[in-house]
């Protein structure tokens, strides 16, 4: 072996480890944050930030100052990376990105969520595997930046080094501004700032949630129907606002399910009317998609658009009454049913509930369907056994949050009698019954059609439960909280159904609404914001409304 050849052999050493330590920066700089960009295109985007970091790193050296940079530059690469994780989970759930302010708190229901599905052990194994590859990610990073910070230096390299770090960044700036909509460039740059612009819209994300947040504050306090007397006095019975988890617009439009919930709401319109119920339907704007059903529940009982974890705190916080406050002035026992409540619930005692009713008051001992505690009919059975057991001189005005069509729509019990349902061990062989979620989860179309059975199950025994009270009904407002998420639903929009059920005399109020009679709702019917329900049910259904309301 030659000197030469030895040499040769001993200089590709350090070009590869710098090829490799440029590999780990680019492959972080170009993660995707949506579903859709997941593609091998995206290795091809050429990053903007790439050659200012190296060039940075060339500059500043392995010294003090060149410690220090890399330490805010590897703490603020693996911030970046996690926040982008969290917009691509956020986009798969809920059609959205992730806000840094008010979304924190999903961290923990989404952990909650795949522990019922996938168990307590396979979730334990899931953060620990995130936390290692957080922790791998940060090491490489912290090897690829010290690679380049320790290239060897001739007089003059650093200087040059810096000024050309600085013109790049500059490039790198300009694009961020032009794909912010900030200026318009003349020539478009060779590559995309991606990374640093996620960072830069997730602080201005941030501010301007503050902001909102204080603004929202104040907005709360003010109320036109706070100080209202007689409110709801023509209303003569109980009320129950039924919330049907995941059922959207989707489930009229969509042919996948179209066929399927049509014909089961036309099958129960013409099953109602011959009992001497009528029914109005329209549609409105959830705040979410998804997912996060209690930013619905929040908006329908606010009046308030509540679209995020950081609005619904400081509508509890404001004071507003809710609908179920102004119930409950009008004389109403005010109650919430929420079969998918587990843990302790604090925010209830806000929302105007005399009664809270989680899934452990609900005496369900039979199996859980996943990560679904108990069927839809358990539920409203148990609505009548500890609510409306004829007992009480007082209406009862009630929340109630469905579950069977949540996630992941595996198994999907099937509708029993009423009178059979007993503590709910019944429907045990139901919950065992077909394929378990990590097997249905792996074809998309085998989600679809659990989703499609689902919902009609919901769907199905609503309906049941209103034709078993027609003969005393009371006055149901049937509400899709949200869409399911869009790989599911395949409907980008919010719109939800709403159906008003229950004696003519109260229904025919609604008709002032524009809402069509019967259960399927005009295509082409006013999209109303759900925020504005409160409002209207406590003007249409209060004698003697004020200007406005």
């Amino acid at each position: 072996m030659t000197d030469a050849t030895a040499q040769g052999r001993i200089g590709a050493a350090p070009l590869l480890r710098l090829a490799l330590a440029a590999l780990v920066l680019h492959l972080v700089l170009i993660q995707p944050n949506h579903p859709a960009a997941m593609t091998w295109g995206a290795l091809l985007v050429f990053p903007l930030e790439l050659p200012a970091i190296l060039l940075a790193l060339v500059a500043l050296g392995h010294g003090g100052a060149g410690r220090a940079f890399r330490t805010a530059l590897v703490a603020a690469l693996l911030l970046i990376a996690v926040l982008k994780l969290a917009d691509f989970a956020m986009f798969t759930a809920l059609g959205r990105g992730f806000n840094p302010v008010s979304d924190l708190p999903l961290v923990e229901a989404g952990l909650r969520l795949l522990a019922g599905s996938a168990g307590l052990g396979l979730t334990i194994l899931a953060a620990a595997a995130a936390l290692a590859i957080f922790a791998l990610a940060g090491w490489l990073l912290w090897w690829a930046t010290g690679t380049w910070a320790r290239v060897a230096r001739p007089r003059g390299v650093a200087l040059a080094s810096g000024a050309a770090a600085i013109l790049a960044a500059g490039v790198a700036t300009a694009e961020i501004g032009q794909a912010m909509g900030r200026w318009s460039l003349p020539a478009a740059p060779p590559g995309a700032a991606f990374t640093a612009r996620v960072g830069v819209e997730r602080i201005g994300m941030a501010r301007a949630t503050l902001a909102e947040l204080r603004a929202f504050e104040a907005a709360a306090r003010q109320d036109p129907f706070a100080e209202r007397e007689g409110l709801l006095d023509l209303i003569d019975r109980d009320v129950l606002v039924i919330f049907v988890e995941s059922y959207g617009r989707t489930s009229l439009d969509t042919p996948l399910y179209a066929a399927t919930h049509r014909a089961t709401l036309a099958e129960g319109a013409a099953r109602l009317g011959a009992l001497g119920l009528a029914m109005r339907s329209g549609f409105v704007a959830a705040p979410t998609r998804g997912g996060q059903s209690w930013l619905s529940h929040g908006t329908f009982a606010n009046g308030l658009w509540i679209d995020n974890q950081t609005s619904y705190g400081a509508a509890l916080a404001s004071g507003r009454q809710t609908l179920f406050h102004m119930a409950g002035r009008a004389g109403f026992r005010t109650a919430a049913v929420m079969p998918q409540i587990t843990l302790e619930w604090p925010e209830a005692a806000f929302m105007g509930f005399d009664t809270v009713l989680p899934a452990r008051d609900l005496g369900y001992a039979g199996l859980p369907f996943n990560w679904v505690t108990m069927p839809d009919q358990f539920t409203l059975a148990a609505l009548d056994r500890l609510l409306r057991d004829g007992t009480h001189a007082a209406p009862l005005f009630a929340q109630v949050a469905l579950g069977s069509s949540h996630a992941p729509w595996v198994p999907v019990p099937d509708l029993v009698d009423w009178a059979e349902i007993g503590d709910g061990t019944i429907f045990n062989d139901m919950a065992l019954s077909g394929d378990p979620p990590d097997v249905v989860w792996r074809d998309r179309d085998r989600i679809r059609d659990q989703y499609r059975q689902a919902v009609d199950y919901a769907l199905r025994t609503v309906l049941d439960y209103a034709a078993r009270h027609a003969g005393e009904p009371p006055l149901m407002f049937v509400v899709g909280d949200h869409q399911a998420a869009a790989f599911v639903a395949l409907d980008e929009r919010p719109d939800v159904p709403v159906h008003v059920i229950g004696p003519p005399h109260l229904v025919e109020l609604v008709a002032e609404w524009g809402w069509s009679p019967g259960l399927i709702p005009a295509e082409d019917a006013q999209v109303r914001g759900m925020d504005r329900m409160r409002d209207l049910i406590l003007g249409t259904f209060t004698s003697a409304a004020e200007e406005g309301s």
